[in-house]
């Protein structure tokens, strides 16, 4: 998915040439300082991740914006031809820690196939990314804050919420016929004891549990996590009976 069009710098960097540098400019700008530093695989691994970045960006960073950027925004992706440009090429370094949350929690999770080596380096990257925006003074040191704390999140949390979705996946795919009775949904997991579970609707409609789980699968969920499907209730006996994703 790298666009290599957007991820070779040119020399000059945008910043040292005084040009207000977009928000490809700084990418391809800190994926050519991480060239300097890093073995030619890693440093492979590191611009994929950027690329999905990119990806990200300028697929659902709009979703934030304000009124007015809104508006720039729209004339900008809305024009044909030439004319026509993407979000990460129209503002600048100032929205990219704002939408690290959103990339490593959401994108990676929902959009991307990846296995726990991608998801790990893609915390790692995204905390690099935000410490390096820092020493080039493109943000301030407490705005990269929640960016370094969310990429250090990704890198421990993502590899295991795959594992875990990975195994839920295995023990419910097939084995229900579904009944209308079922509550479709999004569950929090808000108590955790070996071999069962306890979840709660994020919708409000009720609190499931106990649930039986092998303890290998307990043992990797956490209370805060999120798991995507389908619980059932018979009588005082609930069950999880399909699960797609877990969120952390």
């Amino acid at each position: 998915m790298r666009d290599k069009l957007h991820l070779e710098p040119s020399e000059p960097g945008p910043a040292a040439s005084g040009h207000k540098p977009t928000i490809t400019d700084v990418l391809a700008e800190y994926l050519q300082a991480e060239k300097n530093r890093l073995a030619p695989k890693t440093h492979a691994r590191y611009a994929d991740i950027i690329g999905l970045f990119i990806h990200s960006l300028n697929g659902y960073a709009a979703n934030s914006l304000n009124q007015f950027e809104r508006a720039r925004f729209n004339k900008h992706f809305d024009a044909t031809g030439d004319q026509h440009r993407e979000f990460c090429d129209i503002f600048g370094p100032e929205h990219i820690l704002d939408n690290v949350g959103e990339f490593l929690n959401y994108f990676m999770v929902n959009k991307v196939i990846a296995g726990a080596d991608t998801l790990r380096s893609s915390g790692t990257v995204m905390k690099k990314l935000a410490k390096w925006l820092v020493e080039q003074g493109y943000v301030k040191s407490d705005d990269a804050d929640l960016a370094i704390e969310q990429g250090a999140d990704a890198v421990r949390d993502l590899p295991v919420a795959e594992k875990l979705s990975m195994l839920l996946y295995d023990l419910t795919s097939g084995r229900h016929e579904p009944r209308d009775s079922d509550i479709e949904g999004y569950f929090a997991i808000t108590k955790i004891e070996s071999g069962r579970v306890w979840l709660e609707d994020v919708d409000g409609r009720g609190n499931y549990g106990p649930i039986t789980l092998p303890d290998k699968v307990t043992k990797l969920c956490r209370v805060g996590w999120t798991i995507s499907g389908a619980v059932r209730r018979s009588g005082n006996r609930c069950q999880l009976v399909e699960a797609f994703r877990v969120h952390p």
